[in-house]
């Protein structure tokens, strides 16, 4: 089993094997306090039958399709990463699998108010951290833009690298026959570094302003906070 660290020359054979176009990320943080459920669908372009390997720190990786191809999860996958074989020029991975929350700062670390006892994750990814919420060739020179759709209870707000968009109605949450999930649909971002993308959710109240510069333009400032 590989260290969790990629090193120099991982990173310099990688960066010369693939192009990561877009990611489209979902999360489900209704599914309990300890574990989310995430999927990635990734395009990338690559060195026609190379092979090369994702990151993922996961608790339980439920399937992996590469192509089309059902990959075999248990010999492609040790936890931390997952071996992507046999590529060619144009890509599509899909990733699902369930992670953990953390309370360490990395990853998504999920805080709960004393309070009211109820749980806020949010993101820390500096530097190589968003590979513990989804699949993601894990270094900065390998950008690509990101689309998060984010499914949270129904009295949360959810906050991202795009503009928050209006939520969805998903249903009632499993085992929780009061309260209902909603699904957030974000647009995708620019071509960014994954390590600042970023997820912030939880039962919070806002204010919309703007911030004005000196040169007479505006800049749109939201600020949020637990109730």
């Amino acid at each position: 089993m590989p260290g969790e660290n990629l090193t120099r020359i991982e990173a310099a054979d990688r960066k010369a094997t693939v192009q990561p176009h877009a990611y489209a990320v979902k999360l489900d943080l209704t599914t309990g306090a300890e574990v989310f459920r995430s999927e990635t669908r990734l395009t990338f372009s690559a060195t026609p039958g190379a092979s090369t390997f994702i990151d993922f720190i996961s608790k339980t990786v439920h399937s992996v399709s590469l192509n089309g191809v059902a990959l075999d999860v248990d010999a492609v996958n040790d936890g931390v990463r997952i071996q992507l074989p046999g590529l060619k020029d144009e890509n599509t991975l899909v990733v699902v699998a369930d992670a953990l929350y953390t309370n360490t700062g990395e990853g998504l670390h999920r805080f709960v108010a004393p309070v009211d006892g109820e749980g806020s994750p949010y993101s820390q990814f500096e530097v190589p951290d968003s590979r513990r919420v989804f699949a993601v060739f894990e270094q900065p020179d390998l950008k690509a833009s990101f689309q998060f759709t984010v499914t949270t209870p129904s009295d949360w707000i959810v906050i991202s690298n795009s503009p928050t968009p209006e939520p969805i109605f998903s249903g009632p949450i499993d085992g929780e026959s009061l309260k209902d999930s909603v699904t957030w649909v974000f647009e995708p971002t620019p071509v960014l570094s994954s390590y600042i993308t970023a997820i912030i959710a939880g039962p919070y109240e806002g204010e919309t302003s703007e911030l004005r510069r000196a040169d007479g333009r505006t800049i749109p400032l939201d600020v949020y906070a637990r109730k």
